[in-house]
């Protein structure tokens, strides 16, 4: 598509911005996808953060910021790797392709989706936590959480991305759940890596999600330590697989 070459800066912006919301309003008219996405971990914090932990205490606050990062990994995964796999085997990929509209504008709609549902599972969770689970956050550290949920999404987006160029439809979301649930229990999301056989704690830097949960710990007061060298795992660990994801699309579509 060169599209590009002779649409005017206003009418490339446009693209992009229908593209997004043409995204956003086929994601939120799939309950099959929304409910699940934003609300799994939900759940899971209203019976362990909740039910299971005593108000305000540092469970609750813990479980809090691991199931934060739980649920923004599934937007990434899913909404966008799941859903591009289907699209390509389908067909939709190369029609995209073929419109007169930036090439990139698909690729960014479905990104900004992922993002805005991984804010809103964000949401979710700080309301259930702040009302509930009896935990106290001030505006700085509700903001930090909304940005790490808005942010921490898209290296997930480039893993199912990758994934997604790989597979056909019916195989990718089957694929992105043996991924995604043994990464989110070896990363601590479900327990404390302290409980974890030692082998296992030590191989926990080498998921992305144990980043991302580093970081959704100190943006709720619980995580020690420096943030830059996971915020630059998250974002190595995103240029690799998108990398890998654009060149093979390039060469399969």
């Amino acid at each position: 598509m060169h599209a590009t070459t002779t649409m005017s800066p206003r009418r490339v912006a446009g693209a992009y911005l229908q593209e997004i919301r043409s995204e956003c309003l086929r994601y939120l008219r799939a309950p099959g996808f929304i409910l699940p996405v934003t609300l799994f971990s939900t759940v899971f914090y209203l019976m362990f953060g909740v039910l299971l932990s005593p108000p305000g205490s540092d469970a609750s606050r813990y479980l809090l910021a691991s199931y934060t990062t739980f649920g923004v990994i599934g937007p990434g995964l899913f909404g966008f790797g799941a859903s591009l796999a289907i699209e390509r085997e389908g067909g939709l990929l190369t029609l995209k392709r073929a419109l007169p509209m930036p090439p990139g504008a698909y690729l960014i709609g479905k990104m900004v989706m992922a993002m805005g549902m991984g804010m809103l599972v964000v949401v979710l969770l700080l309301v259930c936590g702040l009302t509930l689970g009896g935990v106290h956050l001030p505006p700085s550290r509700v903001l930090a959480m909304l940005a790490t949920g808005a942010l921490g999404v898209l290296p997930f987006c480039a893993l199912g991305m990758f994934v997604g160029t790989l597979l056909k439809g019916q195989g990718a979301p089957g694929l992105l759940n043996l991924v995604y649930l043994p990464m989110a229990f070896l990363s601590g999301l479900w327990l404390p890596l302290r409980l974890l056989p030692r082998p296992l704690q030590a191989m926990a830097p080498v998921w992305p999600s144990y980043h991302l949960n580093q970081l959704t710990l100190a943006a709720v007061g619980v995580g020690r330590g420096a943030l830059l060298p996971h915020v630059l795992a998250l974002a190595a660990f995103a240029a690799v697989f998108l990398a890998l994801a654009t060149r093979r699309l390039r060469r399969v579509g």
